[in-house]
C-alpha cells in the first residue's frame, strides 16, 4: 500500500509541469491574437488609403455583355393562364419585328394574345426608356413561357365524391434586341 501512495504522489508531481506547459501555450496564443489584431488594423488602414486613391467608378449598364448586344426584357409572373396556351401564340411572334408582332397579336383570337400584347408593350417601353434602344430596330429575340404554381380546387361530383380542379398559372418572358 505504501507503493500505491508513492505512485499517487508521483502522478501529482508530474501533472504540475503539464499545467505549466498549458500556461505557456496560452501565453503564446495571446501574443498571436494580439499580432493578428495589429495586422488587421494595418490592413484596414491600407485599404482605406487605396480606396481614397481610386478614381470614381464608371456606371456600366447591367444588361450589356461583351459577347451579347444590348437587350431589354419584360416578365409577367403568376398569370392565370396555362403556359400551353401562351406557347401557341408565342411561337407566332418569335423572331419577328416588334411592329409586326403587335399586329399578329392584335388579330390572333387566342387567350394568350391579350397577355402577350401587354407584355410586349412593356418590353418595348423598357427598351426605349431604360436602354435607349430605337423602336424601329427592335425584334423579339427570345420568348418563352414556363409553368407556374397550380391552384388546386375541389368540385363536388356524383355519389358524394369530389373532383380536383387545377387552375394553372404561367411565367412568361420576352427579350428584345436590336437588329444591325
Amino acid at each position: 500500500m505504501a507503493d500505491n501512495k508513492e505512485n499517487k504522489v508521483d502522478i501529482k508531481k508530474e501533472a504540475k509541469p503539464v499545467d505549466d506547459k498549458k500556461e505557456v501555450k496560452k501565453s503564446t496564443t495571446k501574443k498571436a491574437e494580439e499580432s493578428k489584431t495589429v495586422t488587421k488594423a494595418k490592413a484596414k488602414t491600407e485599404v482605406k488609403k487605396a480606396v481614397k486613391k481610386e478614381e470614381p467608378k464608371k456606371i456600366v449598364n447591367e444588361n450589356y455583355n461583351d459577347e451579347d448586344e444590348l437587350k431589354a426584357t419584360a416578365t409577367v409572373k403568376y398569370a392565370r393562364i396555362s403556359s400551353r396556351k401562351v406557347k401557341i401564340v408565342a411561337d407566332l411572334i418569335r423572331g419577328k419585328n416588334v411592329d409586326e408582332a403587335l399586329a399578329i397579336l392584335q388579330f390572333t383570337q387566342k387567350a394568350g394574345s391579350e397577355i402577350l400584347t401587354k407584355l410586349l408593350n412593356s418590353a418595348i417601353a423598357n427598351a426605349e426608356n431604360n436602354n435607349q434602344m430605337t423602336h424601329s430596330k427592335l425584334y423579339v429575340a427570345e420568348i418563352y413561357s414556363n409553368q407556374g404554381p397550380t391552384l388546386k380546387r375541389i368540385r363536388p361530383a356524383a355519389k358524394g365524391s369530389a373532383v380536383r380542379i387545377r387552375k394553372r398559372t404561367s411565367h412568361t418572358t420576352i427579350v428584345l434586341k436590336e437588329r444591325d
